[in-house]
Formats: C-alpha cells, sequence, structure tokens
C-alpha cells in the first residue's frame, strides 16, 4: 500500500450530521470522493437531497435520514438505518451545530440550553450511538470551532461554552474506546468559512477578523476543511487520536 491509499476509504461507511447545508455538503462530498458511502442525517430534510445528489454523482450510495441530534432514540434510529441499508458505521462526523450572538446579561435559559442541546449533548448521542456499532479502525471527527480556544468578539458564550466542551468530549472519549474498542476520536476545529452560519455575520466583521487574525489572509474554502475530515477519518491518521486540529488560516496563533 502506497502512503495515497492510506488516505482513501473505499468500502467504508460514513455519517454525516447536518448535512444540509454548508460545511455538512462539504463534508459528506469529499468523504464519497474519497470512497465512501454516506449517511446524511439533519433535521431539514428537503436540503439532503440536493446533498445525496451530489454523493451519487461521485459513485456512491447515499441515503437521507431526518434526525434530531438532541433526540437520542433517533440518533440511534440514524445508526440502525445505516447498518440496516448500508450494513456498517465507520465513520461519524458530527458536524451538526447551531450559534447564537447574544449578550450573557440577557440570554435566557432556554437560549443557552438550545446551543448546549445540539452542539454538545447531540455530539454525544451520536458519538454513543455509533460507538456501539463501530468495528475496530473506526473514527469520530467532531467539529468543533477556533471559539472554543479563543473569542471572536462577539457575545457568543453559549457557543464558545460548547465548543470547548467539545474538546473535553474528544479527550474522554478518545481515551476510553481508542485502546478497548478501536476507534480514534479526534476534533477539528474551523476557523471562519462561507457558510450559513458567518453568513448572519456583519461583513465589516468578517472583514476584520481576517485583517487582524488570521495569517492566510483570508476566510477558508470548504474543499480545505473537508480535506481535514478525509484525513481523520482514513487509515492515514491512523496513530491520530485525542488531537484538535485548528483549520483557521493561522488564526490561533495570533
Amino acid at each position: 500500500m502506497t502512503i495515497l491509499d492510506g488516505f482513501r476509504l473505499d468500502g467504508k461507511v460514513a455519517i454525516v450530521t447536518g448535512a444540509s447545508s454548508g460545511l455538512g455538503v462539504a463534508f459528506a462530498t469529499a468523504l464519497a470522493e474519497a470512497g465512501a458511502d454516506v449517511v446524511l442525517a439533519a433535521r431539514r430534510v428537503a436540503g439532503l437531497e440536493a446533498t445525496r445528489s451530489l454523493v451519487e454523482e461521485a459513485g456512491r450510495r447515499a441515503i437521507a435520514v431526518a434526525t434530531d441530534v438532541t433526540d437520542p432514540a433517533a440518533c440511534t434510529q440514524a445508526v440502525e438505518r445505516a447498518v440496516d441499508e448500508l450494513g456498517k458505521v465507520d465513520v461519524l462526523v458530527n458536524n451538526a451545530g447551531v450559534g447564537t450572538a447574544v449578550p450573557a446579561t440577557r440570554e435566557t435559559p432556554e437560549e443557552f440550553r438550545a446551543v448546549v442541546d445540539v452542539n454538545v449533548l447531540g455530539a454525544y448521542w451520536m458519538a454513543q450511538a455509533c460507538g456501539r456499532v463501530m468495528p475496530p479502525g473506526s473514527s469520530i471527527v467532531n467539529i468543533g470551532s477556533v471559539l472554543g480556544s479563543t473569542t471572536g468578539g462577539l457575545p457568543q458564550a453559549a457557543y464558545c461554552t460548547s465548543k470547548a466542551a467539545i474538546l473535553g468530549l474528544t479527550r474522554d472519549l478518545a481515551q476510553q474506546w481508542t485502546g478497548r474498542k478501536g476507534i480514534r476520536v479526534n476534533t477539528i476545529a474551523p476557523g471562519f468559512f462561507a457558510t450559513e452560519m458567518t453568513d448572519a455575520y456583519p461583513p465589516s466583521y468578517i472583514d476584520t477578523i481576517v485583517d487582524t487574525r488570521v495569517p492566510a489572509g483570508r476566510i477558508g474554502r470548504l474543499e480545505e476543511c473537508a480535506a481535514a475530515v478525509v484525513f481523520l477519518a482514513s487509515d492515514a491518521a491512523s496513530y491520530i487520536s485525542g488531537a484538535h486540529l485548528a483549520v483557521d488560516g493561522g488564526l490561533l496563533t495570533t
């Protein structure tokens, strides 16, 4: 096997949550291009059809599953669909997420809990369901954020808290599962990419972040983050577990 063969995902089955838009679409497409069949999970089923077309255009099988990751039973059902229809689960990309920007003195308990419920508990329920069926050699890639390690100048206590929690979740699951189950668990921390979430920011905010805090001098391209997901999902990363990989143009160095 050559070094490049290690990056292939032929014969693998991957689940991508939040696969109806943004980075989720890029992740699903890249995994398919690397050879994986893909289970597309999201609350917005209509958006999944377009993603399914992209996976099938890459020559791979895809199934779309309506999944609310805040519901443990729904997570289990998504995994059962994957096993029933595609035979197994080798890769989980925990991408589903939401964000808010609310001043801390005005944020309601419901607003804060809603972010944590999706970003932290949803990632855990999906990992738990997959961890029960994944064979040795499998990989979980949790999608965190640079805002789990720094702040961005906006009032985002709930979002920053949730993404910091993903780092702790990753470390613990890696410790529990890497040796005992052969399941690697890692975090990718994206910087600023053109997604629905960043579209909600004022253009001047993104420009300022790029000018003052991103040494690369631009926001990221979706395929640049997707390449990191493919790497961590593949056997090329077989000795990497519990890691935190920032894909941020150098933002965390500033």
